[in-house]
């Protein structure tokens, strides 16, 4: 095991031992039903105070008092709620029976999304809740895990800057990724929204439970959200001392530690440490340097303090690190496409003229031969402040936090071993000051709520390199007499030289929001909510030439300005916007809950903070730079059932309009070839969503979830070409836009579901009482476009990959399993993109091959 490792857990171990002394007034409890078989997500609330405890997979909880006597008030779906109260703090954990007359019982969870505690069933909003135990059990240990989980979400990373997370297919530009334009789905961590896409390519820490909200949220949370959002909360410290320490090791010299300790560290003050980390091999084998590459190198600390001065007062302060160091995100070519330019500046003919083969023409042989290194080094983590206090009849809350990622990359964007791109990097540090104050509560009987204001202020620096090398001059040689072959074939010309970019945007936002539920009747509530924001972009972007054979032939000059040229631009902008929702929500039983929601939404104005193509007559680059608002208009209606005993059965229609849509296109010249930002005029996608969970009997259990989604652009007239038409002309004339009006949205499969099962069973291992369970599950979606304009050869095929567990769990001691991923070993693609210049070949982001190995927990 890695040096880091062993400190840390020895660390822990320390502190552990430390803060057994401190624990004073802490209720241990097990809920069980009639059946003695333990209840998991019961809701056990501290009375007259805002604490709160939800008993895990074993039924067990434990919640902290400040003083003798109190009450604990334990809630539970299709149970009668019960009041016990406590004179004593018992030796033994206190025993809890609930009447349910089922050996086994459907987990309700509850969730905190409305900025309350309340059970997911009885929230008219579409969300999809994967509880930490779940996701550590799936081998779910980031996003990209995640969305196999909840099939409505996409996510897309050639690395972790270009990183988009989507929603039913709406989110983030499809491609690369802009630090000029906001995310469509906002990514919480305990209530702290984290403005940079690259943390959801980072490992969980110590996660209690992770929300998926779709749709629209913009009443409920700080940053307005046009998609969805995840809302990530950590386990909490607590008064009671416990511990986990985990391990897993797999295939590819895998190794995955986790440890994280909690207990009192005085009579008010409670601590949790937590660690992380994960290693492994490279899975892709580079034939030119003799080593593999996208190995894994991630590390993450979290350090929280709870204080609490009174009962109804919690305060606190958390501190976070993530690293990731490693040498990734190596896209292998996936293929050629012939494109409209003469026979010449194929791809083909370029490399046969450079006698150059590519070490493979199957992607899924997984070999490359780049000769630039690639490496993907980020840093990410910040400090926050919580502030809970119980005022009237709903509590009031202050986050107040600060968050620093850097990014340090190197690429090979040609994806072949020759030198055409000699260095492609772009070097970014972000910041950023987030202040939340919102009040959620009850405000008479018959209306509650949320409101709130919020701010956000960040700036973003890049300071990039994009240098050609010694055979640039063949990918972008456009004559081809004798005389031209030889001045683009001059020597040095092209070799060294490159560009300097110098790029930075500061931004702040700030927004009061609010949404009310105002309870008609008991089954009927309606709900409006309304949001006013203001956005303020100031952007600057200078872009210098530099290397090359330095020359004042102008022949010579002409054809370097060809590959780059000098560029730079500055923007200031600011908009401002009313938005809101409605929902009319009706219980029409206690199984039975309908809702139907109007959102009215909007997407910040964005601004360019890349290379720019040349502007068409009558534009400048000013015009370019600034991408106008997303105008958004969201329809939903769903129910939730619950149709026989244990079982949950949830259906959402759902429709989104949206005008200005913001999207990522790619510019035929080599000089922008990392994209920039336009908008469509129009696209919609529209849908429906199936979850679904059943408990069979006291041993058997199965979940799946289900949605179908159809996303088009309905107006887009000035789209770029698709890949294989690059070169395109009309009387002579080369075309740069194409009308894809119609077309698929990129990124946007028609179906894409996952279904699962589990088998347990009582036993003993190694004197702990505990499960043997067996676990199956496989996540599958159709094709997609991978192109902001539809391409033939830019289609990733659909796919299924299926995944297993089989072993023993406990809630106190050791649980041992085994796993494997991708147990059929299916070679799928996550993502295509084309190579910088347009020359017609393209590159994958492959799935990885089947993987297993095992994990040992043990649980104090």
């Amino acid at each position: 095991m890695k040096t880091i490792y062993t400190k840390t857990i020895s660390t822990l171990i320390l502190l552990l031992i430390f803060s057994t002394s401190f624990a004073q007034n802490v209720l241990e409890g097990l809920v069980k039903n009639d059946q003695n078989s333990p209840i998991e997500g019961v809701n056990v609330v501290l009375k007259g105070t805002i604490k709160n405890a939800t008993t895990d997979a074993y039924g067990k909880f434990s919640i902290e008092a400040k003083e003798l006597p109190f009450t604990i008030i334990v809630q539970y779906a299709g149970s009668n709620t019960k009041e016990i109260k406590i004179t004593e703090i018992p030796t033994s954990p206190l025993q809890i029976v609930i009447t349910t007359g089922e050996e086994k019982v459907l987990s309700e969870v509850v969730v905190t999304s409305r900025r309350r505690i309340e059970k997911v069933q009885d929230i008219p909003i579409a969300v999809s809740v994967v509880t930490g135990k779940q996701a550590e059990q799936a081998g779910a240990f980031n996003v990209n895990r995640i969305k196999e989980l909840v099939p409505s979400v996409q996510l897309y990373s050639s690395n972790p800057r270009n990183t988009g997370i989507n929603i039913r297919g709406l989110g983030s530009p499809y491609g690369l990724t802009n630090d000029g334009i906001d995310p469509g789905v906002g990514f919480y961590v305990d209530g702290v929204y984290y403005a940079r896409p690259a943390a959801t390519t980072l490992d969980f820490i110590d996660v209690e439970r992770i929300e998926v909200l779709r749709g629209p949220q913009g009443s409920l949370f700080g940053k307005n959200t046009t998609s969805g959002a995840f809302n990530i909360t950590s386990r909490k410290p607590s008064f009671t001392s416990g511990a986990d320490f985990e391990i897993s090791y797999g295939n590819y010299a895998y190794l995955q530690a986790k440890a994280s300790i909690t207990g009192a560290l005085s009579k008010k003050i409670a601590g949790r440490l937590s660690f992380s980390g994960t290693q492994r091999d490279g899975i892709i084998d580079n034939t030119a340097t003799g080593k593999p590459t996208n190995t894994l190198n991630n590390q993450g600390f979290r350090g929280q303090l709870l204080f609490t001065p009174t009962e109804n007062t919690n305060i606190t302060l958390s501190a976070d690190l993530t690293t990731q160091h490693n040498d990734g995100y190596a896209q292998v070519v996936a293929g050629v496409a012939p494109t409209k330019r003469v026979p010449q500046r194929q791809f083909n003919a370029i490399i046969a003229d450079l006698n150059y083969k590519l070490p493979s023409l199957n992607a899924f042989d997984r070999k490359i031969d780049h000769d630039t290194p690639w490496r993907s080094g980020q840093d990410l983590g910040g400090a926050s402040l919580n502030v809970d206090t119980k005022v009237g009849g709903g509590t009031l809350t202050s986050t107040t936090a600060w968050r620093f990622w850097t990014w340090d990359p190197s690429n090979d964007r040609d994806f072949t071993g020759l030198q055409q791109l000699a260095k492609s990097q772009n070097p970014s540090r972000q910041w950023q000051v987030t202040q939340e104050i919102r009040y959620a509560g009850k405000l008479t009987s018959k209306l509650s709520g949320v409101a709130g204001v919020f701010f956000i202020d960040q700036t973003s620096k890049t300071k990039g390199t994009e240098e050609s090398g010694s055979a640039q001059w063949r990918f972008s040689q456009d004559s081809f007499t004798p005389a031209n072959t030889a001045l683009w074939k001059t020597p040095g010309l092209f070799e060294g030289y490159g560009i300097k970019t110098n790029a930075k945007i500061h931004s702040t936002s700030a927004a009061v929001f609010g949404q009310l539920d105002w309870a008609i009747t008991e089954r009927l509530h309606v709900l409006p909510g309304l949001r006013y924001n203001y956005d303020k972009k100031d952007a600057d972007y200078d872009r210098q030439t530099y290397g090359g054979l330095q020359t004042s032939d102008p022949a010579l000059i002409a054809l370097k300005n060809k590959v780059y040229t000098n560029q730079n631009f500055s923007s200031d902008n600011d908009n401002t916007d009313f938005s809101g929702n409605l929902t009319v929500n009706y219980k029409v039983s206690d199984k039975i809950n309908t809702y139907a929601t109007y959102a009215k939404s909007y997407k910040p104005i964005g601004v360019n903070v890349a290379g720019l193509p040349t502007p068409p007559a009558g534009q400048s680059l000013g015009d370019l730079a600034t991408v106008k608002p997303e105008d958004v208009n969201h329809y939903e209606a769903g129910i939730k059932t619950s149709p026989i005993r244990n079982s949950i059965l949830n259906l959402t229609a759902f429709r989104t309009d949206i005008k200005d849509f913001q999207t990522n296109v790619q510019a035929a010249e080599l000089g922008v070839n990392r994209g920039y930002l336009a908008n469509a005029d129009h696209v919609r996608v529209s849908g429906l969503e199936l979850d679904a969970s059943f408990v069979i009997n006291k041993h058997f259990s199965v979940f799946g979830a289900a949605t179908y989604t159809d996303g088009e652009y309905v107006k887009f007239t000035n789209a770029p070409l698709p890949l294989e038409e690059t070169g395109t002309t009309v009387n002579g004339v080369q075309v740069a836009y194409k009308d894809v009006s119609g077309t698929a949205l990129p990124g946007v499969s028609k179906w894409a579901g996952n279904l699962g099962a589990e088998y347990t069973k009582d036993a003993k291992f190694f004197g702990n009482t505990g499960k043997f369970f067996f676990a199956l599950d496989g996540y599958g979606r159709s094709e997609f476009s991978s192109s902001p304009s539809a391409s033939t050869y830019l289609v990733v095929p659909g796919y299924t990959i299926f995944n297993g567990r089989l072993g023993f769990r406990a809630s106190e001691g050791l649980s041992i399993h085994i796993w494997g991923r991708n147990l059929l070993n299916k070679d799928y693609y996550e993502q295509l993109l084309p190579a910088g210049g347009n020359a017609g070949h393209y590159a994958g982001v492959l799935g990885d091959q089947i993987t297993y190995g095992v994990t040992l927990k043990y649980a104090l």
